[in-house]
């Protein structure tokens, strides 16, 4: 059986603002109606069913603002990121537990592949040669020296799968340059197929401090009276190094082989990228959502809700979000990090969270914010409940706009129609609940010394955070 394992556990930061750390590239919807992600499980088909997907990603993703778009699916949580090694050893142990040796196919979840037949050509290929003990990497034909990805170097005719002579990471542009020259040379895709006993051999044999960790995760879960897989990893997980299955393995092996694609590959990687992959007008100029553009060339216009009009600019790219503008020359795209880098660095809510921001229950907006109060718009899928919980900070009103609210307020449970209101005292354990079949909606008007989410102290919660 061929299992895949998705790895969704990025922050996304080269497409701020739209990509936020808390709900990054991966589950958003880059190209099309699909998700990056549900894009990666679609192509799988029908050469891995998506129901033997694994997903590897972040516990604050998966208890957050990612919580719809991973509920669905088999998962591994990683309580800190360690980079893909790390996650990789973990899910081919997971996968291997009770003797089995799956096959595995290991993605990125935030990549586009535009020719799937191609892509599963070169996902057979690549299987047949996992199957006699090598490890896999898909290499890319270059198409142009890029300096923003790894390279490897193979002597193949373009389909033969080909021992791997060496890597090189993220080479300066006369090094690129040198090796479209050449011939013999690919970009790293970060993709890979092999088996679970062959990956883990090699961790075992050039990690070993990879191993020793994973050999106390699995002992737990042999010893364990349940089949869930993250009270061992909450325990230990934390104690892996942070090091690349590239890097850590892949560049020490003897066994990596190369499979050729040419199968239409992006990683989606700047906000060039997405320009390249966008549809365009004749003057090579992409709009998506409400954008409009007069006498423009080669610009991207990115709008999420307010009108983006531009008139006489000249490669751009702008994209608009509810609380905040990139304007960033086509080019130089890969310095958002640079913005990024410094909104964290203020602890700029920016870099983390939307105005609106999804949870498991629905999601709430921030309407209007100053010095002592926050104003919120809430709303709350049908069957779903907010944590019993209390602040310690601040106090709430509560208006019902729509649907039925049932509250629970110390020891009292209670409904609150449209048009009427309720209040929950600073330091009052409550509940917020939509038992009806339509969304419930509330504003939300906090005040207090202290405004901000970690203000929250759950005593039950069905979503586990």
């Amino acid at each position: 059986m061929i299992h895949a394992v998705i790895l969704a556990g990025g922050s996304g930061t080269r497409l701020w603002p739209l990509s936020r750390r808390q709900l990054p590239k991966q589950f958003l919807r880059i190209e099309g109606e699909r998700s990056l992600l549900e894009a990666t499980l679609d192509r799988l088909q029908p050469v891995v069913d998506p129901a033997n997907a694994l997903i590897v990603t972040g516990t604050e993703h998966a208890r957050g603002e990612a919580y719809q778009a991973l509920h669905a699916f088999k998962t591994l949580l990683e309580p800190v990121g360690r980079n893909t090694a790390p996650a990789i050893a973990l899910a081919a142990a997971w996968l291997s537990r009770g003797g089995d040796d799956p096959m595995l196919v290991v993605l990125p979840a935030d990549h586009v592949i535009r020719d799937r037949p191609a892509f599963h050509d070169a996902l057979r290929r690549a299987v047949e040669a996992a199957e006699e003990g090598a490890l896999v990497t898909f290499g890319i034909r270059p198409t142009a020296p890029e300096t923003g990805y790894g390279y490897i170097q193979a002597v193949t005719d373009g389909t033969a799968v080909a021992p791997v002579q060496r890597f090189t990471e993220k080479p300066d542009l006369a090094t690129a340059e040198g090796f479209l020259a050449e011939g013999n040379y690919w970009w790293n895709s970060g993709m890979f197929v092999w088996r679970a006993s062959s990956i883990l051999a090699e961790v075992e044999r050039h990690l070993p401090e990879v191993h020793e960790v994973l050999q106390r995760i699995r002992r737990d879960w042999d010893a364990s009276a349940t089949a869930d897989p993250q009270p061992a990893v909450e325990a230990h997980f934390a104690q892996m190094p942070s090091i690349s299955i590239d890097y850590g393995v892949l560049e020490r092996s003897d066994r990596v082989r190369l499979v050729p694609c040419d199968i239409g590959w992006s990683d989606v990687g700047s906000w060039d990228a997405v320009h390249d992959l966008a549809e365009q007008d004749d003057r090579g100029n992409a709009l998506q959502g409400n954008a409009l553009a007069i006498d423009c060339d080669n610009t991207l216009l990115h709008g999420n809700g307010r009108l983006v009009a531009a008139v006489g600019v000249r490669d751009l790219c702008v994209v608009e979000t509810a609380d905040a503008i990139l304007i960033a020359p086509r080019g130089q795209t890969q310095r958002v990090r640079e913005v990024v880098d410094e909104l964290t660095r203020r602890d700029a809510s920016e870099c983390r969270l939307h105005r609106t921001v999804q949870r498991p229950w629905g999601s709430y907006t921030v309407l209007e914010e100053s010095p002592g109060y926050k104003m919120k718009r809430i709303a709350v899928s049908p069957g779903a409940s907010l944590s019993l919980q209390r602040h310690q900070h601040r106090s709430e009103h509560w208006i019902v706009v729509a649907g039925t609210a049932t509250v629970t307020r110390g020891d009292d449970v209670f409904t609150v129609a449209p048009n009427e209101s309720t209040y929950i005292p600073i330091g009052q354990r409550h509940r917020l609940e939509n038992r009806g079949k339509i969304p419930l909606q509330i504003i939300e008007v906090q005040v207090g010394e202290y405004l901000e989410e970690d203000d929250i102290e759950r005593f039950e919660d069905v979503y586990d955070r």
